[in-house]
């Protein structure tokens, strides 16, 4: 025992789910070749890129060393640039599977490849360096700065994210009453679980995950409210985009709209749909080539241009529409706390109410087998009760005078005549 926590206690700590994946794919390593360096299967690597599970023991100090960073060289009088890894295009991650392995739409073509969107120019002025203050040059550490409160960090990552996500579940549901309950549900999951999403790497991904998962849910359709979706856009180009992106299958349609709506690279939107880059690629092509059939200015478009379009497109969309405002943060944190005392409160006294139960029926149960009493049954083919017959008056009185009259000896009893 003092063996397995040594050497546990001496693995450095994993990064967080999405980061392990992104070290991987960085080295160009398939899941099939780290579960074989590993000595565990695939659908263990997958689950600890998505966060289920984690490694431990021997495992985690294998997978820990085959996913860490290789440390930069810094030569003697060169400058040392960290290489970046090569982004990866959709056409060239659905290449590198076969084509059997790619998920497709039923009834849906297949879109060419498509190239990766350009990425952003660089600012043209570097941010100014911070000025030394006094203390630092007498030798001194600067002052900490004000440490900010979970409730406060928690309050400035809704009033960012919050109305932008609204805006992002309606377009992926089509209900907008369903898109703010799917955002605060995701809040309050989050500001229950805030230890672990305040050090994530992306904690508006986390909970923008959380309300993506929740709209999509198949058991939102047994609501009433939630069984049509509201009323399309009236203008005629938005309606058909509208229209086109709740025909396409869920995971396609969120696929799409991280990738050309959001705008994440294609690893990581493979990684928050639960795919792989192949497969995320492959739903992306099959989600552009249904909409370009729908919309024409996006069939004519050339293949570098689809991406900007998209994005401009389903941005307008998202901006038109009037969706509800959620709730302020104070009431997300107010009402996630209710519910965590109320399911607490609702625990507690089913153990109470378990133990009564059960304390009750050990006073009242037996202490010892006693054997059930069998039911009657009717018994036939018994003959009836057999006996001497009822005497008769005449017999009554004779069997009186015998009893009356004294024997002397045997002679006979002379009967009398009257």
């Amino acid at each position: 025992m003092t063996r397995s926590t040594t050497d546990e206690a001496a693995v450095p700590p994993l990064p967080s789910p999405k980061e392990r994946r992104r070290l991987r794919e960085a080295k160009s390593l398939s899941e099939e070749e780290v579960a074989a360096a590993v000595g565990v299967t695939r659908a263990t690597v997958r689950s600890w890129e998505t966060g289920r599970t984690s490694p431990r023991g021997r495992k985690r100090a294998l997978y820990a060393k085959l996913i860490a960073p290789e440390p930069a060289v810094k030569p003697p009088a060169v400058k040392p640039s960290v290489a970046k890894p090569p982004a990866v295009t959709p056409e060239a991650a659905a290449a590198a599977v076969p084509e059997a392995a790619v998920p497709a739409a039923p009834d849906l073509p297949v879109a060419p490849p498509v190239p990766e969107a350009p990425p952003a120019a660089p600012p043209a002025d570097p941010p100014p360096a911070p000025a030394p203050n006094s203390d630092t040059r007498s030798g001194a550490e600067a002052p900490d700065e004000r440490r900010v409160s979970p409730a406060e960090a928690f309050d400035e990552l809704y009033a960012r994210t919050a109305p932008g996500l609204v805006r992002q579940t309606y377009l992926l549901t089509g209900r907008r009453a369903l898109a703010r309950e799917s955002v605060e549900r995701a809040f309050e999951l989050a500001w229950q679980r805030w230890p672990e999403v305040a050090v994530d790497r992306d904690p508006a991904g986390w909970v923008r995950a959380a309300a993506y998962e929740y709209a999509m849910s198949p058991w939102h359709r047994l609501r009433r409210t939630h069984r049509q979706p509201d009323a399309p856009p009236t203008e005629p180009g938005k309606r058909a985009l509208f229209d086109a992106l709740l025909d396409l299958p869920p995971a396609y349609r969120r696929t799409l709209l991280l990738y050309d709506g959001v705008g994440l690279d294609l690893p990581e939107t493979a990684a928050e749909t639960e795919a792989s880059t192949p497969a995320a690629a492959g739903r992306l092509m099959t989600a552009r080539a249904a909409l370009a059939e729908r919309l024409p200015e996006l069939a004519d478009a050339a293949p570098a241009e689809q991406s900007a379009l998209l994005h401009d497109r389903i941005g307008g969309l998202a901006r038109a529409e009037h969706v509800p405002v959620p709730r302020p943060a104070r009431a997300v944190r107010t009402g996630s706390e209710n519910k965590a005392r109320l399911w607490t409160r609702a625990a507690v006294a089913g153990v109470a109410l378990l133990i009564a139960v059960t304390g009750l029926t050990l006073h009242t149960a037996p202490t010892h087998y006693e054997q059930p009493i069998s039911p009657p049954e009717r018994v036939g083919g018994v003959p009836p009760r057999g006996g001497p017959q009822k005497l008769t008056a005449q017999d009554l009185k004779l069997q009186k005078s015998l009893s009356e009259q004294l024997a002397h000896g045997p002679e006979r009893l002379v009967p009398q005549l009257e």
